[in-house]
């Protein structure tokens, strides 16, 4: 119990409602509609898919937010290679964000991961939200991310160390996991199974 909210282990019986809820926190966020809550319902069958860090806080019995880890890896240039984390989509119901908490859940949740003996967390996200919480960017530590090009400053890619002096790389490239790219397709189909929501095209939007 934290600041009167529980958090504990996701149980297969709050699949839907934590999917529902992460729609509701992305839907029309950075585009119109969203595809966060297929990302979360694909990685629950991927290995990759850390159970005992999918997480959600319960205010009394409702779940108000949510946070999925997986494991990837970081590639040197020798082809060696270090574990790490990565997580989300963090998920907070609309009426319950600027609350902290998603800071909250998020540090309880890096804590688990060290105590279950995992070493580093690398994430995407705002930079001046997450080094707040102790990240660094990315190409600190000589690592940068598939696919984009290694000579650019990338201030969304950040990481953290759990065990310090665990990532030292002469240039290291982090694997995105698969199922963080989904089919659009797919993601309409999948999207029936929840009430109807207008997707809108918002100017606050970075992609529509």
């Amino acid at each position: 119990m934290i600041n009167n909210y529980k958090i504990r282990c996701e149980e297969k019986d709050d699949y839907y409602d934590v999917e529902n809820l992460t729609r509701e926190a992305f839907f029309n966020v950075y585009k119109p509609g969203c595809d966060e809550h297929y990302v979360l319902h694909k990685f629950r069958n991927n290995p990759d898919f850390i159970k005992e860090l999918s997480l959600v806080v319960c205010d009394l019995d409702k779940i108000i937010a949510h946070i999925m880890y997986c494991k990837t890896k970081v590639i040197d240039l020798d082809n060696s290679f270090k574990q790490v984390l990565m997580f989300g989509p963090v998920s907070v119901l609309p009426e319950y964000q600027a609350k902290g908490i998603g800071s909250m859940l998020i540090n309880y949740s890096l804590d688990k991961a060290k105590d279950l003996g995992y070493k580093a967390v690398a994430i995407t996200g705002n930079p001046k939200f997450y080094t707040k919480l102790g990240f660094e960017l990315g190409f600190s530590f000589n690592i940068f991310y598939e696919d984009i090009n290694n000579n650019d400053l990338i201030p969304f890619f950040l990481v953290k160390e759990l065990e310090k002096d665990y990532l030292s790389f002469k240039k290291g490239v982090l694997i995105e996991p698969k199922d963080y790219q989904v089919d659009k397709e797919e993601v309409e189909k999948f999207d029936l199974n929840f009430p109807y929501k207008e997707k809108l095209k918002l100017d606050t939007q970075i992609f529509n």
